[in-house]
């Protein structure tokens, strides 16, 4: 199973790089994260931030493919537990399907993306940086694995 993270944004701080490859690193072939970088919006004084919004869709759109479980991570998905992100995980893995997960750019993820994804998953209620939730995405996935296989970093 591969793990497919959609982000719009680019450039990250080395921070975020070096944090999201140490928990990359640890997880499994079987179990790989990867990150696309998707390009944001025009944005600025006078921008038509819906249009950017919009834009923004259509670039992960573009980079779906079509037997991915896609989830959608925005504040107003349904709050998981590791454990919950655990069940869900081996899930896609019994089935054998890859998943895309979808971060959207400032103003989060167009609306029809959204409503298409299989689910929709808050990290919290609280509005994170994006680039903050790559680290935490990875983190989190590779605790969910070691919840998986016993190890125990998940304690």
């Amino acid at each position: 199973m591969k793990v497919r993270l959609l982000a719009v944004g680019t450039r990250m701080p080395a921070w975020v790089t070096e944090g999201v490859e140490e928990y990359r690193k640890r997880l499994p072939r079987d179990f790989a994260l990867e990150i696309e970088e998707i390009a944001p919006g025009a944005r600025g004084k006078n921008a038509d931030v819906a249009r950017a919004v919009a834009l923004e869709g259509n670039r992960i759109r573009d980079r779906l493919r079509g037997d991915e479980v896609t989830v959608a991570l925005e504040v107003g998905g349904q709050a998981w537990s590791t454990e919950r992100l655990a069940r869900e995980a081996e899930g896609w893995r019994l089935e054998g399907r890859d998943v895309a997960l979808l971060v959207g750019g400032p103003d989060g993820l167009e609306p029809a993306l959204s409503a298409s994804a299989d689910r929709r998953w808050s990290l919290s209620a609280l509005t994170l940086p994006h680039p903050l939730v790559r680290v935490i995405v990875a983190e989190q996935l590779y605790r969910a694995w070691t919840l998986l296989v016993g190890h125990p970093y998940h304690r």
